[in-house]
Protein backbone atom coordinates (compact mmCIF):
# COMPACT_ATOMS: atom_id res chain seq x y z
CA UNK A 1 0.00 0.00 0.00
CA UNK A 2 0.87 3.79 -0.43
CA UNK A 3 2.39 5.30 2.42
CA UNK A 4 2.06 9.36 3.57
CA UNK A 5 1.72 11.45 6.58
CA UNK A 6 -1.28 10.06 7.72
CA UNK A 7 -1.10 6.88 7.35
CA UNK A 8 0.46 4.09 8.93
CA UNK A 9 4.03 1.97 6.54
CA UNK A 10 1.91 -0.78 5.29
CA UNK A 11 5.00 -1.74 3.21
CA UNK A 12 4.99 -5.78 3.18
CA UNK A 13 8.46 -7.33 3.61
CA UNK A 14 8.46 -8.94 -0.01
CA UNK A 15 12.01 -10.07 -0.38
CA UNK A 16 11.74 -11.97 2.70
CA UNK A 17 8.72 -13.53 1.30
CA UNK A 18 10.23 -13.96 -2.15
CA UNK A 19 13.17 -16.05 -0.60
CA UNK A 20 11.07 -18.42 0.97
CA UNK A 21 8.70 -18.96 -2.14
CA UNK A 22 12.10 -19.22 -4.33
CA UNK A 23 13.77 -21.95 -1.54
CA UNK A 24 10.43 -23.95 -0.81
CA UNK A 25 10.21 -24.33 -4.64
CA UNK A 26 14.03 -25.24 -5.22
CA UNK A 27 13.63 -28.17 -2.73
CA UNK A 28 10.25 -29.48 -4.67
CA UNK A 29 7.57 -28.16 -3.06
CA UNK A 30 4.53 -26.66 -4.70
CA UNK A 31 4.90 -23.16 -3.44
CA UNK A 32 0.94 -21.59 -3.54
CA UNK A 33 2.49 -17.56 -3.59
CA UNK A 34 -0.08 -14.74 -2.62
CA UNK A 35 -0.06 -10.90 -3.93
CA UNK A 36 -2.36 -7.92 -3.60
CA UNK A 37 -2.30 -7.60 -7.46
CA UNK A 38 -0.70 -10.81 -9.28
CA UNK A 39 -0.30 -9.30 -12.14
CA UNK A 40 1.76 -6.08 -10.65
CA UNK A 41 3.82 -8.28 -8.59
CA UNK A 42 7.25 -8.36 -10.87
CA UNK A 43 9.54 -9.89 -8.78
CA UNK A 44 6.89 -12.72 -8.49
CA UNK A 45 6.47 -13.11 -12.23
CA UNK A 46 9.92 -13.83 -12.74
CA UNK A 47 10.43 -16.18 -9.61
CA UNK A 48 7.37 -18.13 -10.98
CA UNK A 49 8.70 -18.45 -14.65
CA UNK A 50 12.26 -19.67 -13.44
CA UNK A 51 10.30 -22.18 -11.24
CA UNK A 52 9.04 -23.86 -14.02
CA UNK A 53 5.13 -24.66 -12.45
CA UNK A 54 6.37 -25.15 -8.59
CA UNK A 55 4.64 -21.70 -7.65
CA UNK A 56 1.06 -20.60 -7.93
CA UNK A 57 -0.08 -16.70 -7.34
CA UNK A 58 -3.13 -15.86 -5.68
CA UNK A 59 -4.59 -12.91 -5.34
CA UNK A 60 -4.65 -11.74 -1.29
CA UNK A 61 -5.27 -8.52 0.59
CA UNK A 62 -4.54 -8.59 4.26
CA UNK A 63 -6.64 -5.72 4.70
CA UNK A 64 -9.58 -7.13 2.84
CA UNK A 65 -11.97 -8.61 5.23
CA UNK A 66 -13.55 -11.00 2.30
CA UNK A 67 -9.81 -12.40 0.86
CA UNK A 68 -9.50 -15.25 3.16
CA UNK A 69 -13.01 -16.54 1.85
CA UNK A 70 -11.92 -15.94 -1.17
CA UNK A 71 -8.46 -17.48 -0.85
CA UNK A 72 -9.98 -20.38 0.62
CA UNK A 73 -12.12 -20.95 -2.53
CA UNK A 74 -9.68 -20.64 -4.87
CA UNK A 75 -7.36 -23.68 -3.25
CA UNK A 76 -10.45 -25.70 -1.87
CA UNK A 77 -9.27 -28.93 -0.33
CA UNK A 78 -6.03 -28.90 -1.12
CA UNK A 79 -3.90 -29.81 1.67
CA UNK A 80 -1.35 -27.41 3.07
CA UNK A 81 1.55 -28.60 4.57
CA UNK A 82 2.43 -25.24 5.78
CA UNK A 83 0.72 -21.90 6.20
CA UNK A 84 2.94 -19.13 6.43
CA UNK A 85 1.26 -16.15 7.57
CA UNK A 86 3.88 -13.40 6.97
CA UNK A 87 2.52 -10.41 5.86
CA UNK A 88 2.58 -7.25 7.95
CA UNK A 89 3.05 -3.73 8.48
CA UNK A 90 5.33 -1.59 10.48
CA UNK A 91 3.23 1.24 11.75
CA UNK A 92 3.23 5.09 11.71
CA UNK A 93 5.66 7.54 13.44
CA UNK A 94 2.90 8.21 16.02
CA UNK A 95 3.97 5.24 18.29
CA UNK A 96 5.63 7.02 21.26
CA UNK A 97 4.21 7.64 24.67
CA UNK A 98 1.89 10.94 25.17
CA UNK A 99 1.65 10.96 20.93
CA UNK A 100 0.20 7.27 20.10
CA UNK A 101 -2.26 7.63 17.41
CA UNK A 102 -5.21 5.50 18.44
CA UNK A 103 -6.53 5.06 14.76
CA UNK A 104 -2.99 3.68 13.88
CA UNK A 105 -2.65 1.05 16.58
CA UNK A 106 -6.59 -0.43 15.64
CA UNK A 107 -5.11 -0.61 12.09
CA UNK A 108 -2.01 -2.01 12.59
CA UNK A 109 -3.89 -4.98 14.97
CA UNK A 110 -6.09 -5.36 12.10
CA UNK A 111 -3.46 -6.17 9.68
CA UNK A 112 -0.46 -8.02 11.82
CA UNK A 113 -3.14 -9.71 14.46
CA UNK A 114 -6.60 -9.87 13.24
CA UNK A 115 -5.70 -10.63 9.50
CA UNK A 116 -3.51 -13.81 10.37
CA UNK A 117 -6.12 -14.96 12.18
CA UNK A 118 -8.71 -15.17 9.78
CA UNK A 119 -6.35 -16.54 7.41
CA UNK A 120 -5.76 -19.37 9.72
CA UNK A 121 -9.67 -19.25 10.30
CA UNK A 122 -10.47 -20.13 6.32
CA UNK A 123 -7.74 -22.52 5.68
CA UNK A 124 -7.39 -24.66 8.79
CA UNK A 125 -9.57 -27.49 7.33
CA UNK A 126 -6.61 -27.51 4.48
CA UNK A 127 -3.44 -27.71 6.95
CA UNK A 128 -5.42 -30.25 9.19
CA UNK A 129 -5.66 -32.40 5.78
CA UNK A 130 -1.94 -32.21 4.88
CA UNK A 131 0.78 -34.26 6.56
CA UNK A 132 3.02 -32.12 7.98
CA UNK A 133 0.11 -30.11 9.30
CA UNK A 134 2.25 -26.55 10.17
CA UNK A 135 1.13 -22.61 10.87
CA UNK A 136 4.09 -20.33 11.26
CA UNK A 137 2.89 -16.63 12.28
CA UNK A 138 5.35 -14.60 11.42
CA UNK A 139 5.66 -12.34 14.71
CA UNK A 140 8.48 -10.01 15.87
CA UNK A 141 10.19 -9.90 19.26
CA UNK A 142 8.75 -6.52 19.93
CA UNK A 143 5.57 -8.38 20.63
CA UNK A 144 6.88 -10.05 23.41
CA UNK A 145 6.10 -8.68 26.71
CA UNK A 146 9.19 -10.43 28.60
CA UNK A 147 11.94 -8.86 26.41
CA UNK A 148 10.49 -5.20 26.30
CA UNK A 149 13.07 -2.89 28.40
CA UNK A 150 12.40 0.12 26.67
CA UNK A 151 9.14 0.71 25.80
CA UNK A 152 8.05 2.81 22.85
CA UNK A 153 6.64 1.62 19.42
CA UNK A 154 3.07 1.30 21.06
CA UNK A 155 1.59 0.29 17.71
CA UNK A 156 3.83 -2.56 16.88
CA UNK A 157 4.44 -3.97 20.01
CA UNK A 158 0.67 -3.84 20.82
CA UNK A 159 -0.31 -5.87 17.18
CA UNK A 160 2.52 -8.28 17.73
CA UNK A 161 1.57 -8.84 20.85
CA UNK A 162 -2.14 -9.74 19.91
CA UNK A 163 -0.54 -11.99 16.94
CA UNK A 164 1.36 -13.98 19.74
CA UNK A 165 -1.74 -14.54 21.74
CA UNK A 166 -3.44 -15.79 18.51
CA UNK A 167 -0.29 -18.14 17.63
CA UNK A 168 -0.82 -19.35 21.20
CA UNK A 169 -4.42 -19.59 21.10
CA UNK A 170 -4.31 -21.64 17.68
CA UNK A 171 -2.21 -23.77 18.90
CA UNK A 172 -4.88 -25.23 21.54
CA UNK A 173 -7.60 -24.86 19.30
CA UNK A 174 -5.93 -27.10 16.79
CA UNK A 175 -3.22 -29.43 19.04
CA UNK A 176 -6.56 -31.76 18.98
CA UNK A 177 -6.48 -32.11 15.19
CA UNK A 178 -2.55 -32.73 15.05
CA UNK A 179 -1.57 -29.07 13.91
CA UNK A 180 1.43 -27.47 15.16
CA UNK A 181 1.56 -23.80 15.38
CA UNK A 182 4.37 -21.47 16.24
CA UNK A 183 4.90 -17.96 16.18
CA UNK A 184 8.39 -16.94 14.33
CA UNK A 185 10.76 -14.03 15.06
CA UNK A 186 12.79 -13.23 11.53
CA UNK A 187 15.43 -11.07 13.44
CA UNK A 188 16.46 -7.16 12.43
CA UNK A 189 16.26 -8.41 8.92
CA UNK A 190 17.05 -5.75 5.10
CA UNK A 191 14.28 -6.26 3.78
CA UNK A 192 11.83 -2.88 2.76
CA UNK A 193 11.00 -2.26 6.49
CA UNK A 194 14.29 -3.43 7.97
CA UNK A 195 16.27 -0.76 5.91
CA UNK A 196 20.05 -1.63 4.79
CA UNK A 197 21.72 -1.13 8.56
CA UNK A 198 19.65 -4.58 9.81
CA UNK A 199 22.15 -7.25 10.53
CA UNK A 200 20.39 -10.13 9.17
CA UNK A 201 20.67 -11.20 5.45
CA UNK A 202 17.21 -12.10 4.04
CA UNK A 203 18.75 -15.60 3.17
CA UNK A 204 19.96 -15.92 6.50
CA UNK A 205 16.93 -15.62 7.89
CA UNK A 206 14.94 -17.81 5.71
CA UNK A 207 17.04 -21.03 5.62
CA UNK A 208 17.09 -20.77 9.18
CA UNK A 209 13.35 -20.35 9.63
CA UNK A 210 13.45 -23.15 7.04
CA UNK A 211 15.41 -25.68 8.75
CA UNK A 212 13.05 -24.78 12.22
CA UNK A 213 10.29 -25.56 10.56
CA UNK A 214 11.46 -29.06 9.00
CA UNK A 215 12.47 -30.06 12.96
CA UNK A 216 9.16 -28.83 14.19
CA UNK A 217 7.03 -31.55 16.27
CA UNK A 218 3.93 -31.58 18.14
CA UNK A 219 5.65 -30.98 21.70
CA UNK A 220 6.91 -27.04 20.03
CA UNK A 221 3.39 -26.55 19.37
CA UNK A 222 2.25 -23.12 20.77
CA UNK A 223 6.15 -21.56 21.41
CA UNK A 224 7.90 -18.93 19.71
CA UNK A 225 11.03 -18.99 18.11
CA UNK A 226 13.84 -16.71 17.17
CA UNK A 227 14.90 -17.93 13.13
CA UNK A 228 17.89 -19.55 14.36
CA UNK A 229 15.99 -21.39 16.40
CA UNK A 230 16.36 -20.34 19.92
CA UNK A 231 12.70 -20.57 21.92
CA UNK A 232 11.68 -16.65 22.94
CA UNK A 233 10.40 -15.44 25.73
CA UNK A 234 6.31 -14.11 25.58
Amino acid sequence: MRTNENRPDYRRESRHRLEHARCFAARGAHVYATARSPAGAKELRALVADQEGRIEVLAYEAVDPEAPARLKAALGDTPLDLLLANAGAGGGKNQSFGSVDVDDVLQLIRINALAPLKLVEALADNVARSQRKLIAFQSSLMGSVGDNSSGGHYAYRLSKAALNMIAKGVANELRPRGVIAVALHPGWVRTRMGGISAPVFVDECVAGQQRLLDSLTAADSGRFFNYDGKELPW
